[in-house]
């Protein structure tokens, strides 16, 4: 029976112990192991480590925008040819000439459905004369 010293490799091949280990980590990223055994619970674990603990650690800038409602009544319908109508109570906006009118119905609009563009508005006004609110219709940029 022959021997073989294996401590007696050639120089640069690697050892048993690394090429097991290589052997093992491909075969973790090929997912080559069956449920229910080991190595498969192995592999679930850290994918569940990284989903729940790598928030913490890596920003991936995923906040979403902080909405400040406006403290007004909206109703927004649908105006059929793809853009909204806003109609907004009087009271939360302020008047004033068509550019001050149009940034103040913005700033109503746009925490509710984003960036959007103005399209036209009218003014809806009692019997009076007294401006009861604004229907707007938007589009979206």
């Amino acid at each position: 029976m022959q021997s073989v010293d294996i401590s007696t490799t050639a120089a640069g091949a690697p050892s048993l112990p690394v090429k097991s280990a290589w052997r093992t980590i491909r075969s973790y990223i090929l997912w080559q192991h069956e449920r229910g055994t080991l190595h498969y619970d192995i592999m679930v674990t850290l994918i569940l480590i990284f989903v729940f603990f790598s928030p913490r650690v890596v920003n991936f800038n995923d906040k979403p925008r902080p909405l400040n409602p406006h403290p007004t009544g909206v109703l927004v319908s649908p105006d059929g040819a793809g853009g909204l109508v806003y109609q907004i109570d009087g009271s939360g906006v302020s008047p004033g000439d068509d550019a001050v009118l149009r940034s103040e119905l913005l700033r109503v609009i746009e925490p509710i459905s984003g960036d959007v563009a103005i399209v036209r508005y009218e003014i809806v006004s009692d019997g009076k004369g007294k401006v009861q609110g604004y229907r707007v219709w938007v589009k979206r940029k």
